[in-house]
């Protein structure tokens, strides 16, 4: 965030209705907040100017598209050094089906959120792609059996 943006309850509220509703129109957002349109939209193009609101997207359902396995992975490096940590992030941003990679402290480097077809598609996945990255020293896979909250709405108050 380029600038230091002082949140409103008016802002904390667009922000709250987009998270939920990011395809709302301006009419209809600017009824629910009691702002008449242009100024909605003036506020709307302000957190997004500050990259309060970063991006927009559409939450797919995994399962309806073939994408039957979600595992976390838990990887360590085989030294910590700023090139071994940037040349694991260069490559594992290539690896498509990671779609979360954090820098952690505990009993790993990083952890992974990773997503693909099936168990067999995941170990060759594993096998060919992460394993072979070679500032991997080790990997600890956690399979997820069930999901019971994956909500996307930060907790603004």
């Amino acid at each position: 965030m380029s600038q230091n943006h002082k949140l409103d309850n008016i802002d904390r509220k667009i922000l709250s209705i987009l998270q939920a509703q990011g395809r709302i129109t301006n009419a209809k957002l600017s009824e629910e907040i009691g702002l008449s349109p242009a100024p909605t939209l003036e506020r709307v193009k302000k957190l997004e100017q500050t990259e309060i609101i970063s991006s927009y997207h559409a939450k797919l359902n995994t399962a309806k598209l073939g994408l039957g396995v979600t595992t976390f992975v838990i990887v360590s490096l085989d030294g910590h050094t700023k090139a071994k940590i940037e040349g694991f992030i260069e490559a594992i941003n290539k690896i498509d089906e990671v779609i979360e990679c954090h820098h952690i402290t505990g009993a790993g480097d990083f952890i992974l959120k990773v997503i693909s077809k099936d168990i067999q598609s995941y170990q060759k996945l594993m096998l060919e792609k992460v394993s072979e990255i070679k500032e991997v020293d080790n990997m600890q896979s956690m399979v997820v059996l069930s999901t019971y909250k994956d909500s996307k709405i930060l907790p603004i108050s």
